[in-house]
């Protein structure tokens, strides 16, 4: 069965919300928005906030919680991907670093959040939501761990310490949350370009070499 004409304006309201949020989280950081900030920049009042969200905690978490799924669905297609590992690797990261452009107000979100973690969420509530949350982005980032482990041993990558490889490698595929904004004329053509210079880069910093690549 398909959403009622009700559930899909509450899924459309709840989605606007979310995108609402996240370039606010976005552009001013956690501490700084409040549910106000959204609610302005939705061109609403704060009360279609509250009739979906408790509080600001949990609007951030649960865009947290959406940014991990769209990369969660993103990859979907590609788990059933035959071939050697390295080869895997190379598209998962071309898809990752989609994401990132693509979702990046969401993104920014989710890498917040697992700052707030690592220092200590203030509140047994918030610290509660991101362990949970800490903890999807950990099984996410193992898809990636796996696979350079396995392009290790057959030699296409080079690297000693996997959990710092891996580290690495994920500081330079989510690099474009920090640097990259639209520029104006910008085509399809021009993101991909910056998405293979940054999967380059991080295939090299695993040790990757040129020709086995493709």
């Amino acid at each position: 069965m398909g959403l009622g004409i009700r559930e899909r304006t509450l899924d459309s309201s709840r989605s606007a919300i979310l995108e609402a949020a996240a370039r606010c989280f976005h552009e001013r950081g956690y501490a700084a928005t409040s549910i106000d900030d959204v609610a302005r920049a939705l061109q609403s009042t704060k009360g279609r906030i509250y009739h979906h969200f408790e509080s600001k905690a949990d609007l951030f978490a649960e865009v947290f919680r959406v940014g991990m799924d769209m990369n969660y669905a993103a990859l979907e297609p590609l788990r059933a991907m035959k071939g050697e590992a390295h080869q895997r690797w190379r598209r998962f990261a071309w898809v990752h670093v989609d994401q990132m452009i693509t979702t990046r107000a969401f993104q920014r979100v989710v890498w917040m959040g697992v700052e707030m973690h690592l220092v200590g969420a203030p509140t047994p509530h918030q610290r509660a939501l991101f362990e949970e949350l800490f903890e999807t982005r950990s099984r996410y980032g193992d898809i990636f761990r796996t696979l350079i482990a396995e392009g290790r041993e057959t030699g296409h990558f080079q690297f000693a310490n996997l959990s710092v490889a891996n580290q690495l490698m994920f500081m330079t595929l989510n690099s474009p949350i920090f640097w990259y904004s639209p520029r104006t004329g910008e085509t399809r053509a021009d993101i991909e370009d910056l998405i293979a210079q940054v999967v380059t880069c991080a295939w090299r910093g695993l040790g990757g070499t040129e020709g086995t690549d493709k």
